[in-house]
Parts: structure tokens; sequence; C-alpha cells
């Protein structure tokens, strides 16, 4: 004690059998709690910055950034054609490409017909190209002759016809033309033979059709309705004399 009847306190560490069992007990549970319920906040914490990392990694630098273009599937087209139609930054972040976009830039080619654009990871975006096949060649341009495929769509110019493409006399060829329509509706009920001796279909109107066969011979072919049926009937008579075999009304033939 102090002097003048003061105590003189001092702190010591109580021996852990001072504290009561249940004491002990109930701070160890509400530790617990504690951990418990700051736990899954940590783990979220942490998710998210990892995510967050991740994302930006992916989305916000060039580590998997473009670092190739690769074009599949062309032999009309160059590669460098489609690569510039493309336009697609080198070290551009490859999740951040609009594929979409990229489809759309590329099938502005004439001779482009399908695109399909898929990223292949970590750094190349990849092209594969569906080129238009031609099936008749219009004569008259000042290249010589103008591609067409099955959808009517002039593509491409070359200076002399393809062999095996027959042509096709139209105006203004073009998938919205309707005599290019109908060249094409006749062109696609032709049997073999009738391909076989098939120089040129002449289309002057819709209902002005004409097939311009070897030997000079002619069939009047009418409009394209029932060509499937003039189709099977100008087949049978191509073996008649006479050079022009007129099925515009398939029920009643004449040959001159």
């Amino acid at each position: 004690m102090r002097a003048g009847g003061g105590r003189n306190w001092r702190l010591v560490r109580a021996d852990t059998d001072a504290v009561p069992t249940s004491v002990r007990r109930f701070m160890a549970r509400a530790r617990q709690r504690r951990l418990r319920a700051v736990l899954p906040w940590a783990v979220t914490l942490a998710v998210l910055l990892a995510g967050g990392g991740a994302a930006y990694l992916v989305y916000g630098t060039a580590v998997l950034g473009v670092r190739e273009v690769q074009v599949v599937g062309t032999q009309l087209v160059a590669p460098h054609q489609v690569q510039e139609a493309a336009a697609v930054p080198l070290e551009e972040p490859l999740a951040r490409v609009d594929l979409d976009a990229v489809r759309a830039r590329v099938r502005t080619i004439a001779a482009v017909d399908r695109v399909v654009v898929r990223r292949s990871w970590p750094s190349t975006l990849v092209v594969e190209v569906v080129e238009r096949t031609p099936v008749a060649a219009v004569p008259g341009t000042p290249s010589g002759f103008t591609l067409i495929d099955a959808a009517g769509v002039p593509y491409r110019q070359v200076p002399r016809q393809p062999a095996g493409l027959p042509l096709v006399r139209t105006a203004t060829p073009g998938p919205a033309d309707v005599n290019t329509r109908s060249a094409l509706t006749v062109l696609g009920a032709l049997s073999e033979e009738l391909r076989e001796q098939l120089v040129a279909v002449s289309v002057a109107a819709p209902a002005q059709i004409r097939l311009e066969l070897r030997k000079e011979r002619t069939v009047v072919w009418g409009d394209d309705s029932k060509s499937d049926v003039k189709s099977q009937v100008a087949t049978a008579l191509l073996k008649k004399a006479g050079t022009e075999i007129d099925v515009s009304a398939p029920s009643v033939v004449t040959i001159r």
C-alpha cells in the first residue's frame, strides 16, 4: 500500500483456469461467428479482384491482342484483300473484335458469298470465306464477260467465256433483274440433253425467252412458267428435223 492509506494496483495475467470454461466457450463461439460472417465477404472480394484483373487482361490490354488475321477458303480473292476488308488492327484485344462487323465488311467483296469469323486463342482471328460459284456468263461488257452465280449476282469480269458455262443474254444482269431471274429459272429446269446443246439463254423480256442451241437451232420458251414441262417436251423433240422448236405453249408444240 501507499503511504496515506492508498492502494498500489498492478496488472497480472490471470491463469486460464481463472476464466470459467463456459465463458471461454462463449468467447470462442463468438470468434467463430465473426469469422463466418467475414469469410464470404473476403472470398467475394478476392474473386472480384481476380476476375477484374483477368477481365482487364483480356479486354483492356494487348497481351491477348490480335497478332494474325488468318484467311481460309479463298481461290479467286487474294488473302490480303480479305485482310484489308476485315480492317482489324493488330494488337486490338481479340475479345473486343466485333465479329459481325468484320463479317459484314468482308461480304462487301463481290466474289464472296458467305463468311464465318471466329476467334482462335490466344491471338488469331480466323476468317473463313466461301466464294461464289458461277452458273452463267453474260457477254457484252467492256472486259468481255461477267460471271453470275445462282442468285444472279454479277461478281467477276473475265476476258473469255469459261468452258462449260452457258451464256445468258440480258441487258442488266443482277439479282433484282426479272430477266436474269427468268433465265436462271430456265437454266435450272433444263435436262442434261438440252444443257449439252445449249449455247445461250436469251431474255429480251420476261415472256420472250429463247434457247440458242448448237447447229443454229432455237427453242422458243415464252415465259419461265412450266419450265420443267417445257424442258421435257423440248428434249423429246431434239431429234426431230427443224431449226426452231416452239414450246411456249407446251401442250401445242410447233417445229419449223
